[in-house]
């Protein structure tokens, strides 16, 4: 403990600044690893409102000020141990490399935003899809089969109807059109 007392007040302040958001960093990385945000939580959310997935850049969130504080407080105690006798070279290289790192994780949670998707599919995509008979579909929208296709990344089956002769099972079929919860298809 010694040495933290034979410290200058400009290095004891950035030291503190920089333990201080250190901590925050880590408990930061250690909730985003293990998910102890609840799903669907952020703490940015409850600082910064909505979180803009569109292609916004949020630059002031909790985790980039954090970072802003975690590197500029690091750089600049380590600036000022090698210049004890300049008082603005520090401060101008802690607030030079707090940006830097504000706007690398804002970019970087933008990157990740984008990475999110729904899951959901989007219906009129699979108009024109071929897909294979699962389950045989009854002639004349009499019944419900099933189909089988793989379509917007993902393996899906759904049920099908067909205005013309029956479609037994492994028939190659083209969706035709796609209402609220079935295909209408044809053989191809």
């Amino acid at each position: 403990m010694e040495w933290f007392i034979n410290l200058s007040a400009a290095e004891k302040t950035y030291f503190i600044i920089a333990c201080i958001a250190s901590v925050f960093l880590v408990v930061q990385i250690v909730i985003m690893l293990f998910s102890l945000g609840g799903g669907d939580f952020d703490i940015d959310d409850v600082f910064d409102g909505d979180v803009d997935t569109d292609g916004g850049l949020s630059i002031f969130t909790v985790k980039s000020m954090t970072a802003f504080f975690a590197l500029g407080g690091w750089c600049g105690f380590v600036s000022q141990t090698f210049m004890p006798q300049n008082i603005w070279a520090p401060i101008l290289i802690a607030f030079a490399t707090g940006t830097a790192a504000l706007f690398a994780v804002a970019f970087a949670m933008r990157g990740i935003a984008k990475l999110q998707c729904s899951g959901n599919i989007v219906k009129g995509n699979l108009v024109g899809c071929t897909a294979t008979v699962y389950v045989s579909v009854p002639e004349g929208r009499t019944g419900r089969g099933k189909i089988t296709l793989t379509a917007q990344g993902r393996y899906m089956e759904i049920d099908a109807v067909t205005d013309g002769e029956r479609l037994p099972v492994d028939t190659t079929v083209e969706i035709c059109e796609y209402s609220d919860d079935f295909a209408v298809v044809r053989r191809k």
